[in-house]
């Protein structure tokens, strides 16, 4: 294993249990832990965003460059994750069930769409 794989995979796990934990505390009332859920979440999200730079300086590219093609993809990213988010909520929290779960399957089509977004097509 190189040893950029090797520090992504340490960054990217400790930045995602924490966000993941994070946002349980936060989100789970029986817990009543909304500060410190916030607080262990956003760590998290640092974390995973230093994953980001450190990769690609042990890439050898720029940090991170904005043009109108990665905001776009960015902002599309972001309203796949909500869609797909409210598809769950819609059918687990507020039980309404075949509208969550077609809502769901559309958002899993949008954070689909990202991959020939990002990647392109050959």
């Amino acid at each position: 294993m190189k040893k950029k794989n090797f520090v992504t995979l340490i960054l990217g796990t400790v930045g995602g249990i924490l966000f993941a934990l994070g946002m349980c505390m936060a989100l789970i009332p029986e817990w009543n832990a909304m500060t410190q859920g916030i607080v262990i979440g956003a760590i998290g999200a640092v974390i995973l965003l230093v994953m980001l730079l450190v990769r690609r300086k042990m890439d050898g590219k720029p940090a991170i460059v904005f043009n109108g093609r990665t905001v776009g993809i960015t902002l599309f990213g972001i309203l796949a994750a909500v869609v797909f988010g409210l598809g769950m909520c819609m059918a687990m929290v507020w039980n309404i069930m075949l509208w969550g779960i077609t809502v769901g399957i559309v958002g899993i089509i949008m954070l689909l769409c990202l991959i020939p977004m990002v990647r392109g097509l050959k």
